[in-house]
């Protein structure tokens, strides 16, 4: 039995208290994906609530393919993505690297990276917030559901639809980055 399979199934049956379980075990992932991509405070508020009706509406077509939480991020992933293209905000950067260079950065990318652990001194946190809030939607989403919801890649294939190396070579560019703002306001080594 699918470990998921229980709650969905109590959901779907409409037993009392179900749903709010539902949504009390999901909602971090939804907040911070949804508040990354978008980063404004009400349209995150708003577009969860869209996010959890539409999990409500279409909770019987989860198939049990992938975990409920991957699912339920793809579902928060879809409804910010269209938010930001009605808006006319590109989620991405454009790149012209090469292919090359592409596998050459996928070669680069350490999934062990303790971003985190290097990045604990002094005020250094404000500093990470405010050059986190400079990179593409998909770039912050990314590095948040990689190094703060501590998701597989995976788990972020499924979430956010794009190819492994996709996800693998968007992450060395984000932590890229993050690493150059941070040496322009501090002095960290790149």
């Amino acid at each position: 039995m699918h470990p998921d399979q229980t709650l969905v199934e109590a959901v779907l049956a409409r037993q009392a208290g179900a749903f709010e379980r539902l949504v009390r075990q999901h909602q971090r992932l939804v907040w911070h994906l949804v508040q990354r991509m978008v980063m404004d405070a009400e349209d995150t508020r708003d577009l969860s609530q869209e996010v959890f009706f539409r999990v409500y509406q279409k909770l019987h077509q989860f198939r049990f393919d992938c975990s409920l939480a991957s699912w339920i991020g793809r579902v928060a992933f879809s409804i910010a993505t269209r938010h930001l293209q009605r808006r006319h905000i590109p989620i991405e950067e454009t790149w012209s690297g090469g292919e090359e260079e592409d596998a050459a950065m996928i070669d680069m990318v350490a999934d062990d990276a303790d971003i985190e652990a290097d990045l604990v001194r002094g005020d250094l946190l404000r500093h990470v917030q405010r050059a986190m809030a400079n990179l593409s939607p998909m770039h912050r989403t990314l590095l948040t559901l990689y190094h703060a919801d501590e998701l597989s890649i995976a788990e972020m294939v499924i979430i956010t639809g794009q190819p492994e190396g996709t996800i693998k070579n968007s992450l060395f560019r984000a932590r890229q980055r993050l690493r150059v703002a941070l040496q322009d306001l501090i002095e960290v080594p790149v």
